[in-house]
């Protein structure tokens, strides 16, 4: 049981530390600079990636006997862009602000690379429970991830932090930093940083 118990818990803190999507592995750049310009798009944008990624590895590692290896690619698309689907019509319905500021980045969930490489390398060769713990610790990777990247952002290039202002006033805002090369200026930064503090722990 405790053999159990941290297995589950290793898989859990890979997704957010060790095999961090965002930090460590790179993955799904299009959303990350995207929808970063504030804290309420990070939230937003990262759970909803979180509640694809636990359902579409949980379903995917149930059927993974069934599905013909020639056509898992497809089949995972299909499993994937149906909790997509259920997640946008969720978000138009009762965060309309928030479905409307996300835009076209939560149907693009379907292709986000972090999703299906989750589905070939863990889901397909895992039991359905610690599939959808992989699930939960990517997901909580990917959202602290955007929630660390969105709040640099809206406080340093628009004053606020979850739409509350800041400075009053006394401080102009770096517009920039809410902009493209804001989004990879903040970016850069954490994952230089990140990895070295990584590699001193490590010894490296």
């Amino acid at each position: 049981m405790a053999n159990e118990k941290k297995s589950a818990g290793s898989v859990i803190m890979n997704g957010i530390l060790t095999e961090n999507p965002t930090f460590m592995q790179l993955l799904g750049m299009c959303p990350t600079l995207a929808v970063t310009t504030s804290l309420q798009n990070g939230v937003g944008m990262g759970l909803s990636a979180a509640a694809v990624l636990v359902c579409s590895n949980f379903l995917i590692s149930l059927l993974r006997k069934v599905i013909p290896d020639k056509v898992r690619i497809a089949a995972y698309i299909v499993i994937i862009a149906a909790f997509v689907t259920i997640i946008d019509m969720s978000l138009q319905a009762f965060l309309p602000d928030l479905a409307s500021s996300l835009g076209l980045f939560i149907p693009l969930i379907v292709v986000n690379c972090i999703i299906l490489a989750r589905a070939e390398a863990f889901a397909s060769k895992n039991n359905p429970f610690m599939s959808a713990l992989d699930g939960v610790g990517m997901g909580l990777g990917f959202t602290g991830a955007l929630c660390i990247i969105s709040a640099i952002r809206e406080i340093l290039g628009a004053g606020t932090i979850w739409g509350i202002p800041l400075y009053g006033g006394a401080i102009q805002p770096m517009g920039i930093m809410i902009m493209a090369p804001g989004g990879f200026i903040v970016l850069g930064l954490l994952v230089g940083t990140i990895n070295f503090i990584v590699r001193k722990r490590k010894g490296e």
